[in-house]
């Protein structure tokens, strides 16, 4: 059994990219795993200032709900962002909540695997690119982390449409063969 998050950072409550966070939860746990699922947009997110205080304590200095989380991240098997594509990158929601995850970095994480979950209106699967690479770049300031799998889930645009795809389908196999 592998501890698992699941992180949805889509300011849509049932959008597209949520609703492969939870088919990839769901069969994560169908395999027998524990699977925790978090909302972005549920945290109370503030910017990070840059001032480097978490990298000699346990926890950042702002006061939202990020410090209840960098235990669970530490000790989690593998992570799962999964994030609508705006402009060609992550959301910012996203990309703020792993900009908050900086304390993590000196500390010793089980995590080794990482998974990208995207969306997008985009037809092309190379819309997807810069949100891959945003991941990655995370990624790589972890020794030893890999991102082992991502789903380009293209041509979804409005709320719940994701659904008539093949997509969730694909989620759900993707968290299952964990």
């Amino acid at each position: 059994m592998k501890k698992i998050i699941v992180v949805t950072s889509s300011p849509r409550k049932d959008g597209n990219s949520e609703i492969l966070a939870r088919k990839f939860a769901e069969g994560a746990a169908n395999a027998g795993n524990e699977v925790e699922y978090i909302e972005v947009r549920g945290v109370g997110l503030k910017f990070c200032t840059g001032c480097m205080y978490c990298q000699s304590h346990d926890k950042c200095v702002l006061g939202d709900g990020m410090n209840g989380l960098y235990e669970k991240f530490q000790n989690a098997d593998v992570l799962v962002f999964a994030t609508p594509v705006y402009y060609y990158a992550v959301s910012g929601q996203l990309k703020t909540f792993l900009d908050r995850l900086n304390p993590l970095y000196p500390r010793e994480n089980k995590f080794k695997e990482v998974y990208l979950l995207a969306t997008a209106a985009e037809a092309e699967e190379s819309a997807m690119d810069g949100a891959v690479k945003d991941i990655q770049g995370w990624v790589d300031c972890f020794d030893g982390v890999v991102l082992k799998g991502v789903i380009r889930a293209i041509g979804v645009n409005d709320k719940g449409e994701i659904n008539g795809t093949e997509f969730p389908d694909k989620a759900f196999e993707m968290g299952r063969n964990i």
